[in-house]
């Protein structure tokens, strides 16, 4: 699991000047912890953690030497800027659940003959700290035209620690036929001209 390190931070020294000075700003929050925690981390550390871990991510959050487990809760992300700024943290307790998202990747959709479409990004689910997942893989070289995935086909789905919020019967990822060429509607439009 990742470590992210922090510090906590004062409120009279504005995020923004933080920002400026190479920090991403952020809280933590939790059942355990009244309020909130103040924190900042700097932007080479986030830039290094947001490679391999995102939103719905469980990643170790030490704290000036506190280590909380903790869920990336949200990811404020400037597009202005090209940098993330601010990152929320929830520290999880164990057995509580707690509300997060896996995101959706398709693999091997080169290997798919349709067209593929990707209709859920993300599944929203609640789970136990020891059931999380933050991605769900699905191998679209099983996938023929028709074919379609459902949120209760993934493997979290049948995970007993796993409480599903997006609609079981949701459509995550279908297969349909690619549409026909331009050629083929040109002469479809002289047929029904003709006609």
């Amino acid at each position: 699991m990742n470590t992210l390190k922090a510090e906590k931070r004062t409120m009279d020294t504005k995020a923004k000047k933080l920002r400026r000075e190479g920090y991403v700003t952020g809280n933590l929050f939790g059942k355990e912890i009244e309020g909130s925690i103040p924190v900042k981390m700097t932007r080479k550390d986030v830039d290094r953690l947001l490679k391999t871990s995102g939103k719905g991510s469980q990643i170790m959050l030490d704290v000036e030497g506190k280590t909380y487990d903790a869920l990336i809760k949200e990811v404020d992300f400037n597009p202005l800027k090209g940098q993330v700024d601010e990152i929320d943290f929830q520290a999880l307790v164990q057995g509580e659940k707690v509300h997060s998202v896996a995101e959706v990747f398709l693999l091997n959709h080169e290997k798919t003959e349709g067209l593929v479409q990707l209709l859920i990004h993300e599944i929203s689910y609640k789970a136990t700290p020891d059931a999380l997942v933050d991605r769900v893989e699905i191998d679209m070289s099983k996938l023929r035209v028709g074919d379609s995935v459902k949120v209760k086909d993934l493997e979290m789905a049948s995970h007993p620690g796993v409480e599903l919020k997006t609609d079981p019967e949701a459509v995550v990822v279908e297969v349909t036929e690619l549409p026909s060429q331009p050629a083929d509607a040109d002469a479809s439009e002289d047929a029904a001209e003709e006609a």
